[in-house]
């Protein structure tokens, strides 16, 4: 991040930006007359984000930048034959000589000559190296070479820095290099938590609850089992997403897209055209990034697309970047979407499968880890539309809980006698319930975990406003600010979303009896 060192450039979570934002330096330095170089690392997954093109399509136009773009390729390997023709091609394209000569040719070879020095010139390294494509976007791309070789690698990157224009440096590594554990297994190793690298990675001593991704997991298999309709769609997150079991029971019906979120949401939108029941599984923090789509391709033609929102609210170690948090007020602002969140594994199972057989399109969004321990019951059953249930009944304040904060939400009422439903729909919310409750209660209390701006809270609120009920709302959520990272039931209580925080927040507003209760105006 940019406020922890000067080294930090610039802030980085979310696949495929390196390029866009390494231009916007070049061209800052250009413009303020500043000699220095813009470098953008990308990995070969990233590649695959149409961002990618979009920002190498508008670098190539400037042949006065300083530009290098590095490709670290970690998914081939390079046999011994080809790695020194293309180390020795590599400092080639690269030196002085290569850059002037070629340079001169543009400068007094006549058209014809010229062109055909140029046709020449891509298939010799079309032979050899997949350059073609890079150069057409304007990049004079050198490579690809060993990474791991620094007596070719750092020659070849002083040759660089002395040529003006963008560059593409295409270089070869293998991932977890030198650690043989994350060589052998990188996926594991890809984003691991603490741990003795001596002893690597080592599963849990005891079997932990079931996490809210292999419940869906689980569900999907099923599902897909009982309708050859349904189609898994994942933007290169089969492992985060819990699709591996599908994608072996089902090939033909498995898709990975790439890390191309705009792409598998429209994509998913064709499949939906041709009757077919498509399932997206994302991240709710990389389902923004298909928002136009959502809207347009999806939304707008009502198609029966359901998405499963993995990381919803908080995610812990991934913090800031990562967070789930405002999903619940993006989405339920569109018109034909309709929004779902359950409160425990069961409950899940339950409502994935009532979203899948709903006419139109339909979000689905569970956090990260571990659910309650809630027993899961076999079968596709499906609940109500549109319905919450109460789960406790109480005095005085009606706590209408969303999702996760079901739980706490219950450890609060009994402190206070309070009445707690589970809300279970963001939209369509159960307005004859809110009502009910309204008019049974001194209070209400929302509380999700998700932005309090434009959430479930506010969906309540304008419920109540249109019935014309005037009560007092407290609404309960996340903050109007970027929580970094840390431990989920750390930071669920310093956001004051435990029970304790519930109850705490519930007695500072209204006291603690219900005959005390104050309106804020």
């Amino acid at each position: 991040r940019r406020s922890e060192s000067e080294y930090d450039t610039f802030g980085t979570a979310h696949s495929s930006t390196s390029i866009s934002a390494a231009l916007g330096m070049a061209l800052a330095a250009k413009t303020k007359g500043e000699d220095r170089h813009a470098i953008a690392v990308i990995g070969d997954g990233a590649m695959t984000a149409g961002m990618v093109f979009e920002a190498m399509n508008n670098a190539g136009v400037y042949d006065d930048i300083n530009l290098l773009v590095i490709l670290n390729d970690n998914d081939m390997s390079i046999s011994p034959p080809v790695g020194a023709l293309n180390r020795y091609l590599a400092r080639l394209m690269s030196g002085k000589f290569y850059a002037a000569a070629k340079h001169m040719g543009k400068s007094v070879l006549p058209g014809p000559m010229l062109e055909f020095a140029k046709r020449l010139e891509e298939h010799a390294k079309g032979m050899v190296v997949p350059a073609t494509m890079f150069e057409e976007f304007g990049f004079n791309y050198v490579g690809p070479i060993d990474g791991h070789d620094l007596e070719s690698l750092i020659p070849t990157l002083q040759n660089l820095k002395q040529l003006r224009g963008p560059q593409f440096l295409h270089v070869v590594t293998k991932k977890g290099q030198g650690y043989k554990l994350a060589e052998a297994d990188p996926v594991l190793y890809h984003g691991p938590g603490k741990f003795n690298p001596a002893e690597g990675i080592k599963p849990p001593a005891t079997p932990p609850k079931k996490t809210y991704t292999q419940v869906f997991g689980d569900w999907l298999c099923d599902m897909g089992a009982a309708d050859l309709r349904l189609i898994g769609i994942t933007p290169a997150m089969r492992e985060g997403s819990g699709m591996v079991a599908f994608e072996k029971a089902f090939p033909g019906r498995y898709y990975d897209v790439g890390i191309a979120e705009q792409h598998a949401v429209t994509f998913a939108a064709g499949l939906a055209c041709e009757g077919l029941k498509p399932v997206l599984a994302i991240y709710s923090t990389f389902l923004q990034r298909g928002y136009d789509q959502l809207i347009h391709d999806v939304a707008l033609q009502n198609l029966d697309v359901t998405f499963a929102l993995d990381r919803a609210g908080l995610v812990g170690a991934d913090g800031a970047t990562h967070a789930g948090n405002y999903d619940l007020a993006y989405l339920r602002c569109i018109p034909n979407m309709a929004v779902i969140a359950p409160s425990d594994e069961n409950e899940c199972r339950k409502l994935l499968s009532t979203a899948f057989h709903h006419t139109g399109p339909v979000a689905v969004r569970y956090p990260r880890g571990s659910g309650t321990g809630a027993a899961i019951e076999p079968g596709l059953a499906t609940l109500p539309w549109g319905k919450g249930e109460v789960r406790r009944t109480g005095k005085g304040i009606a706590i209408l809980a969303f999702g996760t904060m079901v739980v706490p939400s219950l450890k609060a009422a009994e402190e206070l006698n309070a009445t707690v439903a589970d809300m279970r729909f963001v939209k369509p919310l159960d307005v004859e319930l809110v009502k009910q409750l309204a008019q049974n209660h001194d209070a209400i209390v929302t509380v999700e975990e998700g932005a309090i701006m434009g959430g479930a809270g506010a969906a309540v609120a304008e419920a109540l406003a249109e019935a014309g009920i005037v009560k007092p709302v407290l609404h309960l959520g996340l903050p109007d600010k970027f929580i970094d990272q840390g431990d989920c039931a750390q930071l669920l209580a310093l956001c004051g979303l435990d029970g304790a925080g519930i109850a705490a927040s519930i007695k500072k507003r209204f006291g603690t009896g219900g005959a005390r209760l104050v309106v804020n105006n």
